[in-house]
C-alpha cells in the first residue's frame, strides 16, 4: 500500500472522525470517483461527508486566507476529528437556503442575468440618438437600473384605513389603529396624539375624516412635550415625543425591519400591486426602450429558460454580427447545463424563495459545471431531492461530466438510481442516532450484498415489488377547481374521500400548485393539516420537545415533585426561556460564544451552567434521579421508557417512535434538524391529537430526505390515517410511495408551460399503463408490471367512472 501522506495517494483518509454521532470512524474514500454516502437517516452520512469531510476542507483553506479577511466570512469551524490526508479543496451544495430576498433570482443565481444584461448593453437596439446604456443600466439590483418608483423591486406597497383600523367601534386609547406596534412604543404613539390635541378616548368612527386621514397618512413628523398620566410608585417625566403617520410607520417596518416576525406583520396591514411606472419590469424607461429580438430585457427574463434559448438561437448562428453572437453563444451555452437538469420550465426573474431547495441546489450546481474547476471534491446533500425519476436520468449525467473534468464527487444520497451508478459506496449506519455512527461498508456497490447489517442492502439488491392494493371504491369525492395559477390552466381535479392519493409528474409540472388549492372547506372534512418541510423553529430555543408540547407535560411533572413543591416552584420555574429556574450567565443557551479576533468565533459551554441551561437551585429537583436537563439529554427512544407511567408524555413519545424519530434528543435544537425531521416532527404533533373529525392531510414530498427504510415506516403511519377514515394526498417523486397509495393523479407532461395538465389519473396500475405520462413506465417497474405494445391510450378514471 502506498505511504497515507504521500502527495500521490488516490485516498482522502479519515481518522479518528468524532463528528455528532460517529464513533472514531476511519474510511479511505478514492478520488476522481463518485463516492454516494447512503444510510438511514440520522445514521452519520452527512456528519461524515459535510461535518467531517467538507469542513476541514473548508477549514484549511481559510488558513491561507490573510487573518483580516477570515474575520469577514463565515466559518464552521474545526470538525472532531483526528486526521485527514489526501483532501483537495472543496465545494459545498447544501439544501440549506440562504435568507430568502426578493431580489435574489434564477438568473442572479445562476449568473446569467449577468451576460443577459452584457448583450442587452453590446448588442442591443437603443433608440436612436439615445446613449449606449452599461450593463448596470438593465439591473433592477442596482441605482441605475432599478425603477425609481418600486425601487427594483416591482412591486409598490400600500395601505388603506380598513386595513389599519379594522374595528371603527374602538377608540385609539382601545387599540383601534391595530398597525401600531405594542408595549411603550404603542402607548407613546397614543399620548403624543393626547398631546396633540386628538380625542384618544371616542371611538374612531365619531373622529373627524380629516383628522382620521391625518392620523393614520400624514408625512409630517411634530415634536411635542408629552406629560404621561403618574402611576403609583412610579415617577415619570415629561418628555418630547415625535408623531409619525400609521402609514409611514408600517411601511417603514416592513421595508427596514430585520426581523421576520415584525415584517410579517407589517405585511398584514399592506396592499401590494404592480408598480403603475414600471408595469411590474422593476426597471427604469430608460432600459426598457432596448430591445433584443424586438423584446426587452423584462420579457426575455419572464420567458422559461427553453423558449429564452429559442429566441437567442438565431443571435448565435454563423454570420450573425460578432458581438452579438460571442454573448448569445455564452447564453446558451449556460442555458443548456440548467435545462439539463431538468429547470428549462424556470424564467431569469423567477425569485429564489419560490424555488424548492432541490431546485436551488441544482441551480447552483449548474452554475458549478460552467465554472471548470479542476481536481476539488464537490460535496452534494441529496441532489436528487424534488426530481421525478425521469429528472434523475439527466442528474447522473451532470455528475459523470463533474467527475469527468477531473474533480472527485461525493454524494449524500437516499435514491437507489443515485447509489447504483455510484464507483464507491460509503454506507454508514446499521441505525439512526447512538445506534448509529459505524462506516459499515466502504467499496464497489456490489459488495455491499454481503454487509448483512446494512439497511441499504435490502432495498439495493433484493426489491419487491409494491404490492397492489384492493380495488378502490371511494363513497365520495373533494372536488377542487378550475385552478388557474402559474401553469395551471381552469384545471379541475377529484381526490377519493377516505384514500392515500399520491399526486406525481415531472419538476414544475404544477403539482403543488394543484394540491395548494385545497381546502378544509370539502364536504365531510373537518380539518384540513398541511404538513411541509420549512423549519419548525429559526432559534436553537426552539426544539423538539417544545414544539411538540412534550415539554409542557415535563414541567408539569416536575413541577408537582415534593422537592419542587417544598421550594414553592411553579410550572415556569423549569423553562429555560424565561427569567427564574433558567442560568442567567447564558440566558438558558447552555453555551456562550467566544471571540477569537482573527480566527472563527466559537461556541463554549456556559462557565457556570456546563451546557445544563439551569441554575443549581433548579437542579436540585429531581424527577425519579434526573434533572430536568438530563432529561432534555434523552433520546426519544429513552423518554419512551422513563415516561412509560405518564400517559400524556408517553403519547407525544410514541408519536414520535411511529414516525421514526426515536434517534433524536428531545432538547436537539430546530435549527439543527433537517427538512424530512422537520416534517415529522410536524406529522407526530398532528397525530398525537384526538382525531374527531374527519381530517384531510396534505403533505408536500414526505419522502425527501428518507432512506427507503425510513420512508416504509412513514407511508404505514399514512396508511393508518386512512385506515382510520381521513384523507391523505401526497405530492411525490418516490415510485414506491405512489404505487402503493389507491389513487394516483399524474401532472404533466413536462414543466412550466409544457404541463399543467392532468395526464393520468386512477389506481397505480392504471396510469401505469398511460401513455403520454412520463410516470407510467417508472410505476410500472416499481409494480412489477411489464409494458406492452397495449398501454392505455386513456388513463383518465375520474370519479364517474368506476375504477
Amino acid at each position: 500500500m502506498l505511504d497515507p501522506v504521500s502527495a500521490h495517494d488516490p485516498f482522502v483518509r479519515v481518522r479518528g472522525a468524532r463528528e455528532h454521532n460517529l464513533k472514531g470512524v476511519d474510511v479511505d474514500i478514492p478520488r476522481d470517483t463518485l463516492t454516494v454516502f447512503t444510510g438511514v437517516s440520522g445514521s452519520g452520512k452527512s456528519s461524515l461527508a459535510f461535518g467531517t469531510v467538507y469542513a476541514e476542507a473548508q477549514r484549511r483553506y481559510f488558513e491561507s486566507v490573510a487573518p483580516y479577511a477570515r474575520r469577514l466570512i463565515h466559518q464552521i469551524g474545526a470538525p472532531k476529528v483526528g486526521e485527514i490526508t489526501g483532501l483537495p479543496p472543496a465545494v459545498s451544495l447544501e439544501q440549506r437556503r440562504a435568507v430568502p430576498s426578493a431580489r435574489s433570482s434564477v438568473g442572479t443565481v445562476t449568473t446569467l442575468s449577468n451576460s443577459l444584461r452584457m448583450l442587452y448593453s453590446r448588442a442591443g437596439d437603443h433608440p436612436a440618438g439615445a446613449p449606449r446604456l452599461d450593463s448596470d443600466a438593465f439591473s433592477p439590483n442596482t441605482a441605475a437600473g432599478a425603477c425609481p418608483s418600486c425601487h427594483g423591486l416591482g412591486l409598490v406597497h400600500d395601505t388603506s384605513e380598513a386595513l389599519l383600523v379594522p374595528d371603527p367601534g374602538l377608540s385609539i386609547r382601545e387599540g383601534a389603529i391595530a398597525s401600531w406596534p405594542g408595549a411603550w412604543q404603542g402607548k407613546n404613539l397614543r399620548d403624543v396624539l393626547d398631546a396633540l390635541g386628538h380625542d384618544v378616548d371616542r371611538p374612531w368612527r365619531e373622529l373627524d375624516p380629516k383628522d382620521r386621514e391625518w392620523i393614520l397618512f400624514t408625512d409630517e413628523q411634530p415634536v411635542v412635550t408629552v406629560d404621561p398620566v403618574r402611576e403609583a410608585g412610579r415617577i415619570q417625566r415629561p418628555y418630547q415625543g415625535t408623531y409619525t403617520g400609521a402609514r409611514r410607520l408600517v411601511l417603514r417596518t416592513y421595508s427596514d425591519s430585520r426581523s421576520t416576525a415584525l415584517r410579517a406583520k407589517a405585511e398584514r396591514f399592506l396592499t401590494s400591486a404592480p408598480c403603475p411606472v414600471c408595469g411590474g419590469s422593476r426597471l427604469r424607461p430608460e432600459a426598457l426602450a432596448v430591445t433584443f429580438a424586438g423584446r426587452t430585457i423584462a420579457e426575455l427574463a419572464a420567458l422559461p429558460l427553453t423558449a429564452l434559448a429559442e429566441v437567442l438561437a438565431p443571435a448565435a448562428a454563423p454570420g450573425a454580427p460578432e458581438t452579438a453572437r460571442v454573448l448569445a453563444e455564452d447564453l446558451l451555452a449556460r442555458i443548456a447545463t440548467v435545462t439539463e437538469l431538468g429547470l428549462g420550465y424556470l424564467g431569469l426573474d423567477r425569485a429564489t424563495p419560490t424555488l424548492s431547495t432541490g431546485e436551488l441546489q441544482r441551480l447552483r450546481l449548474a452554475t458549478q459545471l460552467r465554472s471548470g474547476l479542476f481536481g476539488v471534491v464537490y460535496v452534494l446533500d441529496e441532489p436528487s431531492a424534488g426530481l421525478h425519476p425521469a429528472d434523475t436520468e439527466a442528474l447522473l449525467v451532470v455528475l459523470d461530466r463533474l467527475k469527468a473534468a477531473g474533480n472527485s464527487v461525493f454524494v449524500v444520497e437516499h435514491h437507489l438510481d443515485v447509489v447504483r451508478h455510484a464507483d464507491w459506496l460509503v454506507d454508514v449506519g446499521p441505525r439512526a442516532g447512538e445506534h448509529g455512527g459505524r462506516v459499515l461498508h466502504s467499496g464497489p456497490p456490489e459488495l455491499l450484498a454481503h454487509v448483512e447489517e446494512s439497511a441499504t442492502r435490502r432495498f439495493l439488491f433484493d426489491p419487491a415489488p409494491v404490492p397492489a392494493r384492493p380495488p378502490l371504491a371511494p363513497e365520495a369525492w373533494l372536488r377542487t377547481g378550475p385552478v388557474t395559477r402559474h401553469n395551471l390552466h381552469g384545471v379541475d381535479a377529484a381526490f377519493p374521500r377516505g384514500a392515500l392519493t399520491a399526486v406525481t409528474g415531472v419538476s414544475g409540472s404544477g403539482k403543488s400548485t394543484l394540491v395548494g388549492a385545497l381546502t378544509g372547506e370539502g364536504e365531510g372534512v373537518g380539518r384540513l393539516v398541511t404538513v411541509d418541510q420549512k423549519p419548525i423553529g429559526r432559534t436553537p430555543r426552539s426544539n423538539l420537545a417544545t414544539y411538540t408540547g412534550l415539554f409542557d407535560v415535563v414541567r408539569r411533572l416536575y413541577a408537582e415533585t415534593e422537592e419542587a413543591r417544598a421550594r414553592g416552584y411553579k410550572v415556569g420555574r423549569f423553562s429555560f426561556n424565561v427569567p427564574g429556574g433558567r442560568c442567567e450567565s447564558c440566558q438558558g443557551e447552555g453555551f456562550v460564544s467566544v471571540e477569537l479576533l482573527f480566527l472563527p468565533s466559537t461556541y463554549a459551554p456556559c462557565p457556570d451552567c456546563h451546557g445544563a441551561r439551569y441554575n443549581p437551585e433548579t437542579l436540585q429537583v429531581r424527577l425519579r434521579g434526573l434533572t430536568i436537563s438530563e432529561v432534555l439529554d434523552l433520546t426519544v427512544e429513552s423518554a419512551a421508557e422513563f415516561f412509560a407511567d405518564a400517559p400524556a408524555a408517553a403519547r407525544s413519545l410514541a408519536t414520535l417512535l411511529d414516525v421514526g424519530l426515536g434517534h433524536l434528543r428531545l432538547g436537539r435544537p430546530a435549527t439543527e434538524l433537517s427538512g424530512g425531521e422537520a416534517q415529522r416532527i410536524k406529522l407526530a404533533s398532528e397525530l398525537q391529537r384526538p382525531r374527531r373529525a374527519h381530517t384531510l392531510y396534505v403533505l408536500d414530498e414526505p419522502t425527501t430526505g428518507l432512506h427507503p427504510a425510513d420512508a416504509e415506516v412513514l407511508v404505514r403511519q399514512l396508511r393508518g390515517l386512512v385506515d382510520g377514515g381521513h384523507t391523505v394526498v401526497v405530492v411525490e417523486h418516490d415510485m414506491d410511495v405512489a404505487a402503493g397509495a389507491d389513487w394516483v393523479i399524474d401532472l404533466g407532461p413536462g414543466g412550466g408551460g409544457a404541463g399543467g395538465l392532468i395526464v393520468a389519473e386512477g389506481p397505480p396500475a392504471r396510469v401505469a399503463r398511460a401513455a403520454g405520462s412520463r410516470t407510467a413506465p417508472y410505476l410500472a417497474r416499481a409494480l412489477g408490471i411489464t409494458l406492452g405494445p397495449g398501454t392505455d391510450q386513456d388513463a383518465r378514471s375520474g370519479p364517474e367512472e368506476s375504477p
